[in-house]
């Protein structure tokens, strides 16, 4: 089975995949605009300490659970016994589909983007509405990015998969370690740097909390079974536990220089004015797409189109990443359990949940009930696509995470889950860290992400703000 399946031919193959799993526009698009409305460095350490603290054990366990079984989400559970609990893996299978639906189309705007930079269309920012409501163009750019991602995953996890990631995550290092170093040279770019990294304990609220905890579990693409389906792919003798401390650093890394790449030029475009600066630390999903080309357009015509064209670039490539893994998940359901080969079983799948990302293509302009599909309680009105993202990525990756912490100490067991680790790594048995991840994956993580997927609920669906109600 595993043969036929196929498997990365190194450890570093995997801890690259996965970490491109990982590292997407999560960390590049969202996890600015979520640390500017969160108040800067305290958002930054509330984040960083629930990636380790958090989101390391389960991703421990996912990876072990994928391992031991060799197989996708949805047959792993059955595979260890406990068939009933199969719908956790059909509920990953759901929200990697969904996720990605979407995930498509925010893409092809960050590839559209890249193509208008190297055009010298700065004034695409002012024109991102119209931009977002040409379904033509967009769609054109959407086909392009799911060739892609599914002639990587087509070819096969070490020809495809680790391939790719070997030369994706080199390449978006260089290129945001290069971004990085300009940016610094910028008029008042120390003001970005400190306002990023110096913190103010003031500003950490109930809500700067509860977003940092569903920042760093959306930012490791936990609860979706990609993790699972990669860790099926890892060799018996690989230690598991390394190598998710070197997923985790390199997911975190790319969210952290990211923030050393937007904050300078968000401070350098404000230009000390504080009601400007006000409003882009606010700017939410708009930060990158509406404000940045006019930042590039002020460098000058020659080096507006190099720097915005590279980071768009940058963009399109963490969005690819993300894409790949996202595709890798429900084409090995398909691949394991359906017996279908992994060529016809990409394919299918892609065009298939292109299908699916359509009504989200629309809902950003392009058709008025898609662009206005509902009006929640708590979350006030929706796009189509908001609505899709709402419920594939802040409801239903938490739920996904804490049956995951639930059923690997509760129901596999901690000691079959022990064993699995200490496969490669012989040292853990006994250590702190084993008693760690028991503690977390048994206690920890089960409250808060129980607690995360209970406020998304009351919140978003019912507008119970519980954390006001709590904290006053």
């Amino acid at each position: 089975m595993a043969t036929q399946r196929g498997g990365f031919s190194s450890r570093l193959g995997f801890i690259l995949a996965a970490a491109g799993s990982a590292v997407g526009l999560g960390n590049i698009w969202k996890f600015p605009f979520e640390v500017g409305q969160g108040g800067g460095a305290a958002f930054v350490m509330m984040y960083l300490f629930f990636c380790f603290v958090l989101c390391f054990p389960v991703m421990v366990a996912e990876i072990a659970i994928g391992r031991k079984t060799q197989l996708n989400p949805v047959g792993a559970f059955k595979a260890l016994g406990y068939k009933n609990w199969a719908i956790v893996g059909y509920l990953g299978l759901a929200s990697g589909v969904l996720i990605l639906s979407f995930y498509n189309v925010v893409a092809a705007w960050a590839f559209g983007y890249f193509v208008e930079m190297l055009l010298g269309h700065f004034d695409i920012g002012s024109r991102f509405g119209e931009f977002t409501a040409d379904w033509i163009t967009v769609g054109s750019y959407s086909i392009i990015f799911m060739l892609g991602t599914a002639y990587v995953v087509s070819r096969g996890v070490s020809s495809g998969i680790e391939k790719a990631a070997k030369i994706l995550m080199p390449t978006l290092f260089i290129m945001i370690v290069a971004l990085i170093i300009y940016a610094l040279t910028l008029p008042n770019a120390m003001e970005g740097i400190k306002f990023y990294l110096v913190p103010d304990f003031s500003k950490i609220t109930g809500n700067v909390v509860y977003s940092a905890l569903g920042q760093a579990f959306f930012s490791l693409s936990l609860g979706m079974g990609a993790l699972i389906t990669y860790g099926s792919y890892v060799s018996k003798n690989d230690n598991i536990v390394s190598s998710a401390a070197s997923i985790t650093l390199m997911d975190v890394g790319v969210a952290t220089l990211a923030g050393l790449l937007i904050f300078p030029i968000v401070f350098f475009q404000a230009n000390g004015d504080q009601e400007v600066l006000g409003g882009l630390l606010k700017g939410g999903e708009g930060l990158i797409f509406e404000s940045l080309p006019a930042v590039f357009e002020s460098l000058g015509s020659t080096l507006g189109v190099v720097i915005g064209a590279l980071f768009f670039l940058l963009l399109s490539f963490a969005a690819f990443t993300s894409t790949i893994s996202l595709l890798e998940v429900p084409t090995a359901y398909v691949v394991d359990q359906h017996k279908i080969s992994r060529s016809k079983g990409t394919w299918l799948v892609a065009v298939f949940i292109f299908l699916v990302g359509i009504p989200s293509m629309l809902s950003a302009g392009a058709v008025d009930w898609l662009s206005n599909f509902i009006t929640l309680e708590g979350a006030g009105d929706k796009s189509f696509m908001g609505f899709v993202a709402l419920i594939a990525s802040d409801t239903f990756l938490p739920l996904g995470g804490f049956l995951i912490a639930v059923f690997t100490a509760y129901v596999w067991k901690k000691e079959n889950f022990n064993m699995e680790m200490a496969n490669g790594d012989e040292e853990i048995r006994g250590s702190w860290l084993q008693s760690y991840v028991d503690i977390a994956i048994g206690y920890i993580c089960p409250l808060l992400l129980g607690t995360i997927f209970i406020i998304t609920v009351l919140d978003n669906f019912m507008g119970i703000k519980i954390l006001e109600m709590v904290l006053g």
